[in-house]
């Protein structure tokens, strides 16, 4: 009986310190988030912050991939685009998310991949569950067939992460979003005539 309440205790902890995370991201952003705001508005101790998550790094591994879930549950309910307009207009509120922030997309970059399997956290599958929604599309509009639908897929996951960084470049951020997403888009994706 002692485990079960200790478990459940555990399990109130987090849902505290997420809820309270979440409240102060809304509040002033991700970057801006401090360990020792958001431990205090959880009303717990800095080392149970650490019992739960390793780092901050960690915490927006959680958060972050949430709202990349968000985006790809609006994604996965839509239609398939039939060209690469849609396929652009679908995708733009994903991509403005994670241009949102230089901080947010760093943390993208640092936790999409990962060395060992234990290591996978929600970010990093936020891209195998893209790859699938993307995947189930490509069939369904005038997109190219000549390349094989894996790297296809893996073409465009990686020209979104770079208009995406292109957003930071200050040699190259001058095009708008949607605007220089097209374009790699037809380059990428549209049979050559």
């Amino acid at each position: 009986m002692m485990k079960k309440a200790l478990q459940q205790r555990t399990i109130e902890t987090r849902v505290r310190l997420m809820a309270a995370a979440r409240e102060l991201v809304s509040a002033g952003g991700y970057q801006a988030l401090r360990i020792e705001e958001l431990v205090q508005r959880a009303g717990v101790a800095k080392g149970t912050f650490f019992a739960h998550f390793a780092d901050k790094d960690t915490l927006m591994d959680q958060l972050i991939g949430e709202r990349i879930n968000l985006c790809l549950d609006r994604l996965d309910a839509l239609p398939a685009p039939r060209d690469v307009q849609q396929l652009a207009d679908a995708m733009l509120p994903l991509l403005a998310f994670m241009a949102a922030e230089r901080y947010v997309f760093d943390v993208i970059l640092r936790r999409s991949g990962a060395a060992a399997m234990e290591e996978i956290g929600p970010i990093a599958m936020t891209f195998g569950r893209l790859g699938q929604i993307v995947g189930k599309w490509l069939p369904c509009g005038w997109f190219r067939t000549d390349v094989a639908p894996e790297i296809l897929i893996e073409g465009f996951e990686a020209l979104s992460m770079q208009v995406v960084a292109l957003r930071f470049c200050a040699l190259n951020n001058t095009l708008p979003l949607r605007e220089r997403y097209l374009a790699y888009l037809r380059a990428w994706l549209l049979p050559s005539s």
